[in-house]
């Protein structure tokens, strides 16, 4: 598709040769190094203004949301620093926390800052999206058919991981894994890990689902849909139906007879409300003894990082990780849940870091999705976030979601360029 400049070009690319850089365990830098590049561009438009080449410079100011996420990240950083200081973790760990955070927290104020003052159009990163979906189906079958065929699981491990990282399965190409608790295959893609594979289906579908050309839709989708069904993430299943629907729901918001259907759904509420709460407690059930052992560990952590923060360090939590005890299989303390690590990490201060500009930042997306359609894709991603924090710890993970964060800011754009544009009317 036609680049209008540069940085669309960048984009572009970046996005399309997901694989490739998968191949040779090179995505875990890519993303950070994205994010910085784009931003380090997108602070040189804004200092430069007319000065800078005319298809690349700023277009507009920078939204009141990008600066509630970068006063956020900041405020996560200065948290990091007083968990380390607090803990006498030493200067080394504590710079070395400081470069986790670059790679990490930071992406989530740097890529909407791009995207929100860069020239750049989210049809760029949608049908990005989908020549990513596209490449995946060409490789479902190898995927499907190496357990088959006795291929190994891991292909290799790359020399990049020198370059430091969370673990070496952020460097590392695999073919499939095998559940521990069941022996069969499950799939992660070009995820670290299953679960996190399956949340990035969802994130496909919903970018596919707003590209007008079909065909490159239902390929977005159909690569997607099997992203989630063979990393057999549960998490994943109700994502899919929540981050879907419910955006596609919410103008009927702004319609009278919407309302009226809701309070007739409330008044018979009176009535089966009991069989529907059972219907909901028992289907929570099924769900958790799916997988009864995952379930287990990740609950026993939760309390464990709670209970460690509430009673060990309340304000800027304990600077790192923690290894856990036989009982979790030694996952680390602060580790699968991002509400429950961040207070166990970085205290409460880093848990409002957060949650302030997530909270603020949903608001407006909901707000906005009742009147527009451009509101749906980024409550599809804000809710894919959402989610995601209740199962993995989303900093580690934003450097594959990097588009989509990308998106939110482009998001912001379009927003505040209708609110400037409504000002100089009046």
């Amino acid at each position: 598709m036609t680049r209008n400049n540069p940085a669309e070009a960048f984009v572009f690319w970046a996005i399309t040769l997901t694989w490739a850089f998968y191949a040779f365990g090179a995505l875990y830098l890519v993303g950070p190094i994205v994010a910085w590049l784009l931003a380090g561009l997108a602070a040189a438009a804004l200092y430069l203004g007319p000065a800078m080449r005319r298809d690349l410079r700023a277009t507009g100011g920078v939204p009141g949301l990008v600066w509630l996420w970068g006063a956020g990240m900041i405020a996560m950083l200065i948290a990091l620093w007083a968990g380390h200081f607090d803990w006498g973790l030493g200067v080394a760990k504590t710079v070395k926390s400081s470069i986790g955070w670059a790679k990490g927290w930071a992406l989530l104020f740097l890529l909407p800052f791009a995207g929100a003052i860069l020239p750049i159009r989210r049809i760029v990163l949608i049908r990005s999206q989908n020549i990513v979906g596209l490449c995946t189906l060409l490789l479902l079958p190898l995927f499907v058919l190496a357990p088959s065929l006795g291929l190994p699981e891991k292909v290799f491990v790359s020399p990049l991981k020198a370059a430091g990282g969370p673990g070496p399965e952020y460097f590392t190409v695999y073919l499939y894994t095998l559940d521990p608790a069941s022996w069969t295959p499950r799939w992660q893609f070009y995820a670290p890990w299953s679960p996190f594979a399956g949340l990035l289906g969802v994130v496909m579908v919903c970018f596919a689902l707003e590209d007008r050309d079909r065909r490159w839709m239902v390929a977005g989708i159909v690569a997607g849909l099997a992203m989630i069904l063979l990393s057999k993430s549960r998490m994943s299943l109700v994502a899919l139906v929540v981050c879907t629907v419910t955006p596609r729901m919410m103008p009927l918001l702004a319609r009278g007879f919407a309302w009226q259907l809701a309070a007739g759904l409330m008044a018979s509420m009176a009535m089966i409300g009991g069989a529907v709460l059972d219907m909901i407690l028992n289907g929570v059930s099924a769900f958790k003894s799916a997988r009864a052992d995952s379930t287990r560990v990740r609950e026993t952590l939760q309390r464990i990082a709670y209970e460690r923060w509430q009673t060990e360090a309340v304000w800027f939590g304990h600077g790192t990780v923690q290894p856990g005890p036989h009982l979790v299989e030694y996952m680390p303390i602060g580790s699968h849940h991002t509400w429950f690590g961040l207070l166990f990490v970085k205290g409460l201060t880093g848990f409002l870091a957060f949650a302030i500009p997530l909270a603020v930042h949903m608001l407006a997306v909901i707000a906005d999705s009742i009147h527009h359609l451009r509101g749906r894709l980024p409550l599809s991603i804000m809710l894919a976030v959402l989610i995601l924090t209740f199962g993995e710890n989303i900093e580690i993970e934003a450097y594959l979601l990097w588009p989509a964060l990308m998106l939110l800011g482009i998001h912001m754009r379009e927003m505040a360029n209708d609110t400037d544009a409504g000002s100089a009317s009046h």
